[in-house]
């Protein structure tokens, strides 16, 4: 080869590689490690959990830069535990009961996003009792677990007169309540019902607590405030990232979590996973309310006083505490992910 040829053909491959190196050195261009986050949720894969594992299966978690590890929960894990002390770095809490809990006892968490704007909690009747209204189920045996009857069950006595001589234990066995017509029995919308139906072989009557006053918050995100304080924008990806993987999830192709769903929770079935997806929509438990104008995890002051006021005057709070340092609307109500919900 000519020399001179010779020459000018290393020079410009020397400038090629340069060149190669400064742009994958630039900002638009650059390999940058993805933030680990570990995010623990209260019981086992389901669909109740979906949007999460949706953003890991489609990669919307890692489009935000998060390499998310989800550790699932279930009876004998605390995984609330995990994140106070460090191990975890968000938590999904059941209801805001459980961030005012945090308040009293001085656990420094915060809730920085609401998943569900409805809690999915429901009592099931009898189709021949014909009950339509909440108000109905005053006479009724009332299949009530121990944690009802601390929580939404004095709710009930103090809004709408219920007594407590009608409640029996719920022990998440349902043949007391499929044996006596006259009962009803605590469940999730999204679960019981079906459940009721396959084995019962009828379709239980469903009053939503939520649709009556029962204005808490379900499923939501939870973290400590020294990581708001130390990356908050860690805290804002992974709020964003996660209600980007909820629209998914109910709107999109939710194959992928589903399937990660069923991968973890071998007892999954498609037809339940199919069931709790149509109720979720149906009774708006994501999205309704606030969300439809603010976006997934919405919450607002006005309605986290609403309910803390019901649960003072139920006695199932103290009137004395400050219920504003259980949340913050510092990374939510940003309408983020409005354009993926399907236009009417």
């Amino acid at each position: 080869m000519n020399p001179a040829l010779l020459l000018r053909a290393l020079t410009i491959g020397l400038l090629a590689n340069v060149l190669a190196v400064v742009m994958s050195m630039s900002p638009g261009h650059a390999q940058t490690a993805l933030d680990k986050v570990s995010f623990g949720t209260n019981w086992v894969a389901e669909a109740e959990h979906g949007g999460f594992f949706q953003a890991v299966a489609d990669g919307t978690y890692r489009a935000y830069g998060l390499d998310v590890t989800i550790v699932p929960g279930g009876p004998n894990n605390n995984n609330r535990m995990l994140l106070i002390s460090g191990k975890l770095d968000f938590f999904m809490a059941a209801n805001t009961l459980m961030s005012l809990d945090a308040v009293v006892n001085d656990v420094p968490v915060i809730s920085v996003a609401a998943i569900f704007q409805k809690d999915p909690q429901v009592l099931l009747t009898h189709p021949e009792s014909k009950i339509t209204k909440l108000e109905e189920l005053k006479p009724l045996t009332l299949f009530v677990s121990k944690e009802g009857v601390s929580s939404y069950f004095q709710w009930l006595k103090s809004e709408y007169g219920f007594s407590e001589e009608k409640v029996r234990p719920y022990t998440f066995n349902s043949q007391p309540f499929i044996a006596d017509k006259q009962s009803a029995m605590q469940g999730y919308v999204t679960s019981e019902p079906f459940a009721i139906e396959q084995s019962a072989k009828f379709k239980p009557g469903i009053i939503l607590l939520a649709d009556y006053g029962f204005n808490t918050y379900s499923t939501l995100i939870e973290t400590r405030g020294d990581l708001i304080d130390k990356k908050p924008d860690l805290v804002q990806r992974f709020v964003d990232a996660s209600i980007v993987g909820w629209y998914h999830y109910l709107y999109g192709d939710n194959a992928p979590a589903n399937a990660m769903i069923k991968k973890l929770n071998p007892e999954m079935t498609d037809e339940l996973l199919a069931y709790s997806i149509a109720r979720m929509k149906e009774y708006g438990i994501v999205d309704s309310g606030d969300s439809l104008r603010d976006g997934i995890g919405a919450m607002t002051d006005e309605r986290m006083a609403s309910f803390f006021d019901k649960m003072v005057r139920a006695h199932v709070v103290r009137s004395d505490i400050d219920y504003r340092k259980a949340y913050t609307l510092r990374f939510i109500n940003k309408g983020v992910g409005l354009d993926l919900r399907p236009k009417k």
